[in-house]
């Protein structure tokens, strides 16, 4: 007799139940989930709470890594050119090349091109966009720049972070050089991370009174830089974070910020959590960990979101891994991306998703 052998999913994450696997319809936050799959499929999805699709963007360019909700109800995202600049080795998922505004149809409404743009963008509040690019360093300044694994510049060269603002119009008023207002004898790169980019910007956010929140994962560091003189403001650094993400102001003035937990200077268990501090004080003033705290772990992208009922929506981004917790950390509701795919970063078949966020039905005026 013949036994059949089916052959097992390979994909660990899938191997488990994905979809929506935990809801409290007493305590979560209503309203819907912005998913986007960073699986080449060129779709976005708004989810209802019970994790069905309520609403699709068929998008003109695939994702490079994530988009939000405008207050107009269109769609801000990163997109992907197949000719953008790529300096470093492992940066594919983070290509970028093109920030896009849609409509609810998936329609252009505006683009604005720049083959040096990676990762991220944001819309100001004067209705400029301020996006994320890459530039080469002066060789003079490279032998300066400590820490990072030896030899691992790229021919030599060396790349970090700079920032511009662009107009509607596509102009460029306003940019700012990290190269410019960084100490290479003190923002030093992280043992682990190669040499051929300095900081990798992964994020910028516009606070409430116009200054620039940025974070850097290659030196463990989130700073605050004033739009006048461009000189940095605040500086949160390794002492606390080990590969921050995606820094923003909470509307009492904290900062929430996603901390990856690559390499804690004062712990040799890596684990992710999130952490809101104090802007005055800079201590964290709150925290999340899982109870077993290396089961909440993500080496990069993921992001958190402080909801108005004072929960947390959390993006586990290399897991896919959406779930919102209670201030007490209590899991309330759950759901793991089902779209899976290949990408041109990570080796293998993953549903990475590097940011979600959740709307009300008033913020979304076409729905």
């Amino acid at each position: 007799m013949t036994i059949a052998v089916q052959p097992t999913d390979q994909p660990t994450i899938r191997r488990s139940n994905t979809g929506l696997r935990v809801i409290d319809h007493l305590k979560l936050f209503p309203g819907y989930t912005l998913l986007a799959p960073l699986t080449g499929q060129e779709k976005v999805y708004l989810l209802n709470l019970k994790g069905l699709v309520v609403h699709e963007w068929q998008l003109p360019y695939p994702l490079a890594a994530s988009g939000y909700l405008l207050p107009n109800g269109n769609l801000l995202y990163n997109g992907k050119l197949p000719d953008a600049s790529i300096y470093w080795s492992a940066g594919g998922l983070v290509k970028g090349g093109v920030v896009v505004e849609v409509n609810c149809q998936g329609k252009i409404v505006w683009e604005y091109r720049h083959p040096d743009h990676h990762q991220d963008a944001c819309r100001l509040q004067n209705g400029n966009t301020l996006i994320l690019c890459l530039e080469k360093l002066p060789r003079s300044l490279i032998p300066q720049i400590q820490g990072g694994v030896a030899g691992t510049e790229l021919d030599g060269e060396m790349y970090a972070d700079v920032i511009h603002e662009v107009t509607p119009s596509g102009e460029i008023v306003w940019s700012w050089h990290a190269y410019k207002y960084l100490d290479p004898a003190t923002d030093v790169i992280n043992s682990q991370n190669h040499r051929c980019e300095w900081t990798h910007g992964n994020s910028v956010q516009e606070l409430a009174n116009g200054e620039i929140i940025l974070s850097f994962q290659n030196i463990s560091t989130v700073v605050i830089i004033d739009r006048r003189t461009g000189k940095i403001m605040w500086k949160l650094g390794r002492d606390v974070l080990a590969q921050p993400d995606f820094p923003h102001e909470l509307p009492n003035g904290n900062i929430l910020i996603v901390d990856h937990g690559v390499g804690f200077r004062h712990n040799t268990l890596n684990y992710s959590r999130i952490i809101e501090v104090d802007r005055d004080t800079k201590e964290v003033v709150w925290e999340y960990t899982d109870h077993s705290p290396q089961n909440f772990s993500s080496l990069d992208l993921s992001s958190a979101q402080r909801l108005p009922n004072g929960n947390t929506l959390i993006t586990q981004g290399s897991l896919g891994r959406l779930f919102e917790i209670t201030p007490e950390g209590e899991l309330v509701w759950e759901y793991i991306n089902p779209q899976f795919g290949e990408s041109s970063s990570i080796s293998g078949t993953q549903n990475s998703v590097a940011r979600a966020f959740r709307y009300t039905r008033a913020e979304i005026p076409w729905l």
